[in-house]
């Protein structure tokens, strides 16, 4: 973990000293196992944290500041040079967002773009030069912060059809409030648009908390509410961590659902793990959501069918106490228990299978 841009050489607008060399050490490895792994299905996207400093009116790629107006092309052309240099290392870019909480002065990298700051940038920079570069096909997403104003930052770039029609979708995180609706409010405004929670972390770490049940209560209740939502995609933050909820180079530790001890090897698989799992596992890539209505309150419910045909229902009891319910399809039911503090699913075949 450590602060770095791909170009430190101040002035660099045509990018001579561009290299990525500090993420084929170890960045670049583990995304390519991750890829072979999954045989090859598997949509990575980048997120921007900030520009090098010296593009920058603070001078700083940490605690906030703004693009400088004469930077902007040349911004532009990093995120295209990256997604190059990314495609030869074997790593090809599936989407990408304009600006990771852009409204968020913080103690590490950050860059601060308002709703028409981002529709100007993607309007009369970013959008072109992707186009220009053979790099319309990535899945371009604004917004990537909170679920709390994501419908006025939609507006601002959706409303303006030469802003829009270089942007795929909508990035967004779960700090500071729900705010569930406002995703749905989102999509009816905008059905076109694609919707990815991009990132979520339920703390800083406390290691004599690791074993406490809430950690994927919280995720399922996020996953749950935005699939049903509209939501495309849902991403977490992080895959793994240290025993100290790192490495960070700001001291920003946090909980992920894996922990590994360095010291030791040993790997810790929170709850929150085996929650994720019952959508990551049983709902597969191009997967249609289908409707699923819960009549008990206590019972979170989505429902998803498979390309195979397969249907996968993801049922969570969120009570105090065990509860039989059934899922009805067409007339016929299975009959299933959900213990207390539990999350379930039931798989109906595809017809044949």
């Amino acid at each position: 973990s450590g602060s770095y841009a791909y170009t430190e050489t101040p002035g660099d607008v045509q990018l001579k000293d561009f290299t990525i060399a500090h993420d084929l050490e170890y960045r670049v490895p583990l995304i390519r196992a991750a890829i072979e792994t999954t045989r090859g299905d598997l949509k990575i996207f980048a997120s921007p944290w900030s520009p090098p400093a010296w593009m920058k009116t603070n001078n700083n790629m940490l605690e906030g500041g703004v693009v400088k107006p004469e930077y902007l092309d040349a911004w532009a052309r990093y995120y295209v040079r990256f997604i190059g240099e990314y495609e030869k290392a074997g790593v090809p870019i599936w989407g990408l967002t304009v600006q990771n909480e852009p409204m968020s002065v913080q103690r590490w990298e950050s860059c601060i773009f308002t709703g028409e700051d981002e529709r100007e940038f993607v309007k009369n920079h970013l959008g072109p030069t992707l186009v220009k570069s053979g790099c319309a096909g990535v899945k371009l997403m604004i917004w990537d912060h909170n679920r709390g104003i994501m419908y006025q930052r939609a507006k601002a770039v959706y409303d303006d059809p030469e802003a829009a029609k270089y942007v795929w979708g909508m990035g967004f995180h779960w700090y500071v409030g729900d705010h569930f609706d406002n995703v749905r409010l989102v999509h009816d405004s905008y059905p076109d648009k694609g919707l990815i929670f991009t990132e979520g972390t339920p703390a800083s770490f406390n290691a004599s908390r690791l074993d406490d049940w809430r950690w994927g209560e919280i995720y399922a209740v996020s996953m749950f509410n935005d699939l049903n939502n509209w939501a495309n995609g849902w991403v977490d933050w992080n895959i793994l961590l240290d025993e100290r909820g790192g490495p960070n180079h700001v001291g920003n530790f946090c909980i992920a659902p894996i922990i590994g001890d360095t010291k030791t090897g040993e790997l810790t698989y929170m709850n929150s793990y085996y929650y994720i799992g019952h959508f990551s596992r049983f709902i597969r890539p191009g997967a249609r959501r289908i409707i699923c209505s819960s009549n008990n309150d206590r019972l979170l419910s989505t429902a998803f069918i498979n390309p195979g045909g397969d249907i996968a229902v993801v049922v969570m009891n969120r009570g105090e106490r065990e509860m039989e319910f059934k899922t009805w399809l067409d007339g016929r039911a299975v009959q299933a228990v959900s213990p207390a503090h539990s999350i379930i699913t039931v798989r109906i075949p595809a017809e044949g299978e």
